[in-house]
């Protein structure tokens, strides 16, 4: 019997938390590369919060996946077959390549990783797109500088986690938001954070105030609503907060409340951007350089949440970035 590639599909666009039944998964015959391409056998599928923006009809800083597409994600896997100059049998690899168990590219917006340096899921987590994420989002917006206080949300997350660490290498308080006694301890006792701010805990304003007594100069946004509005009330003149996420509000179905200190933006006069990692395509190298070094060196630590079960759990783990429900980087094992 003939090798089959699993692949998941988007069958329809989801109304609020997707399910199962928004995705087709099926078998098909494996993909065969033609001129300038190469195969990918994937062994490992990036679980990311920016999914579920992709599959949404809204305009957005990339085109929907489309009804009837394999569901997009980064991923890593080994090259089985080429006709690619740069790419050959063997080569490790990490990038845009679908959900599914093989992949044909054409090298573009895929590279050449070296899982003897890192194990293969570090290359779609710390060391991939979440590090390039963190490393551009703080350093080239949040311009953070010795002695700031820098707040991230998500701090436990797969960019959060990494925002808090740059921070501290660059001479800055780092001081981050979880979910949970857990996340919290997480975060400063493996991280090395300064403070954590548990946001389940029911008063966020008043253990912000403690943990960051001098005010706010800098927060990375990963989540939007009310904890967006309460770090607004606490930032200090001039502040910078680059916004990566708004992952509170991806999978609402009514309008969010409005943002009652928004006035803090012109009080202080904030400079508030969002962006994404494509912005800085062509200094992916410099990212990738201080990423690994720091790893190195071990001031970056990084953790991955992989989860067993193959293509089949992919609808279902997906959730978990939604939930909470994972710690670290969220990976799904082929």
């Amino acid at each position: 019997m003939s090798r089959q590639n699993r692949v998941v599909r988007l069958k329809r666009r989801p109304v609020g938390m997707a399910s199962r039944d928004d995705f087709e998964i099926a078998d098909e015959p494996v993909p065969q590369p033609g001129e300038g391409e190469f195969l990918v056998r994937i062994d490992y599928v990036s679980l990311d919060p920016a999914m579920r923006g992709w599959i949404s009809p809204g305009r957005s800083y990339v085109p929907p996946v489309e009804i009837g597409a394999p569901m997009r994600a980064f991923a890593a896997g080994y090259v089985e077959a080429s006709n690619h100059p740069d790419f050959t049998v063997g080569d490790a690899v990490a990038g845009l390549l679908g959900v599914q168990r093989y992949a044909v590219s054409k090298g573009t917006r895929v590279a050449k990783v070296d899982p003897a340096q890192a194990p293969l899921p570090r290359w779609i987590g710390g060391l991939g797109m979440p590090g390039q994420t963190a490393y551009f989002g703080l350093l080239e917006i949040g311009r953070p500088k010795p002695g700031d206080t820098v707040v991230v949300s998500a701090a436990s997350g797969a960019v959060g986690s990494l925002v808090g660490q740059i921070a501290r290498n660059m001479g800055c308080r780092a001081v981050g938001i979880a979910g949970g006694p857990q996340k919290c301890r997480y975060v400063v006792e493996e991280l090395g954070f300064d403070a954590a701010v548990d946001y389940k805990a029911g008063h966020l304003d008043a253990d912000l105030a403690a943990a960051c007594p001098d005010g706010i100069d800098v927060y990375f946004e990963n989540v939007g609503g009310e904890i967006f509005d309460t770090v607004l009330g606490r930032m200090n003149l001039f502040g910078r907060i680059p916004v990566c996420g708004m992952i509170s509000m991806y999978n609402a179905t009514e309008p969010p409340a409005p943002i009652r200190n928004i006035r803090s933006i012109l009080v202080n006069r904030l400079t508030v951007r969002g962006f994404i990692v494509f912005d800085f395509q062509d200094r992916i190298a410099e990212a990738n350089e201080a990423l690994g070094r720091w790893h190195a060196e071990g001031r970056l630590k990084m953790r991955e949440d992989v989860r067993q079960g193959g293509i089949d759990a992919f609808p279902d783990v997906l959730n978990e970035l939604y939930t909470g429900g994972n710690l670290g980087k969220l990976v799904l094992a082929l």
